[in-house]
């Protein structure tokens, strides 16, 4: 069955309120609760941008059912990948096995605040892949001495492994980015419905003999309110920065630098793109495209800190209800 989940936008919200949506959506059925990973917001009307992963502690403590993912951490600049493999092994042991450690390539915007500059695509690939196997290594818990083109590892060993191994899901784009991690993650991240994505990462792990089982987790913004104007605005106002496209939005470095580049786009046009209301039937049709490209799991993005607990309150479960109704049983 299609599994759906909420997302923890850290970006939206300060980190006591995101504990206590993190508990409200395990109550309102959610399956599994995805985190982003920023230093900064997209845009300064978000206003917030805790560490995630002092965040998810908490949610994982606070929490019982709910699978938790990073959505995802760049384990290239910001952190050191013997970092993230010790907070992805901690996390885990706090979580009692629900948790998956998403990764990607990352965004200017969170990175060059430690002042290494911003790489291009291709090294920004490169780096990831290094680090994987640099994580993979270390959740092993075998004492790792190592020495790449990236990364240096000096004497590191992981000294609190999890029962139950941490799984490893990667964001992807394009069929170059699917060579190179289908043979190195459990699972795919992506952002668009694609099918081909899709269909080409299960045939690239066949290639290679891997599991079939691998899940494709996917993630949609939507803006629930009972006013339709209200909604609107509120996505116009905290998610504009969602119609660059990903290619644009990597490289930008500051909240600043995304206002400026969004300051022509409309709210009409944001609606064209975001469903927003209290119309539950659209949301179902905007998440549908996910489901028909294969996605297994799929996060939903509930816009703005304002009115989410109301949301949760009065609206995830009949969504939930009619989510779980349209979607595929098998």
């Amino acid at each position: 069955m299609t599994r759906f989940g909420y997302t923890l936008m850290t970006e939206q919200s300060p980190p006591k309120n995101l504990v206590q949506y993190a508990i409200s959506a395990e109550q309102a059925g959610f399956d599994f609760e995805v985190s982003s990973d920023h230093y900064s917001p997209w845009l300064t009307t978000q206003g917030h941008s805790p560490n995630a992963w002092v965040t998810l502690g908490a949610v994982a403590h606070a929490t019982e059912r709910v699978e938790l993912f990073t959505y995802v951490t760049c384990p290239t600049m910001r952190y050191h990948p013997a970092v993230v493999a010790q907070q992805a092994a901690t996390l885990q042991i706090l979580a009692d096995g629900r948790f998956t450690l998403g990764l990607g390539s990352g965004e200017n915007l969170n990175e060059h605040v430690v002042g290494k500059g911003w790489p291009t695509v291709k090294r920004r690939h490169d780096m990831l892949r290094e680090a994987i196997r640099i994580i993979r290594e270390l959740l092993s818990g075998e004492l790792l001495d190592w020495k790449g083109t990236y990364y240096e590892v000096d004497s590191a060993r992981l000294w609190d492994l999890p029962e139950i191994p941490v799984a490893i899901g990667v964001a992807v784009s394009g069929d170059k980015s699917i060579e190179a991690f289908a043979p190195l993650a459990d699972h795919l991240i992506a952002v668009q419905p694609e099918r081909d994505l899709v269909t080409s990462w299960h045939d690239t792990r066949k290639t290679y003999g891997l599991p079939g089982e691998s899940r494709v987790v996917g993630q949609i913004p939507i803006c629930w309110d009972p006013d339709r104007d209200t909604a609107v605005q509120r996505a116009h106002e905290q998610f504009r920065w969602f119609a660059g496209g990903w290619d644009v939005n990597a490289d930008l470095p500051t909240p600043a630098g995304f206002a400026g580049a969004t300051q022509f786009v409309r709210p009409e046009d944001v609606a064209q793109n975001i469903p927003c209301g209290p119309d539950l039937d659209a949301i179902v049709d905007a998440v549908r495209a996910y489901w028909e490209a294969g996605f297994t799991d799929i996060a939903l993005v509930q816009i703005g800190d304002e009115g989410q607990q109301r949301f949760l309150e009065e609206a995830a479960q009949p969504l939930l209800g009619a989510l779980r109704a349209a979607a595929p049983k098998a």
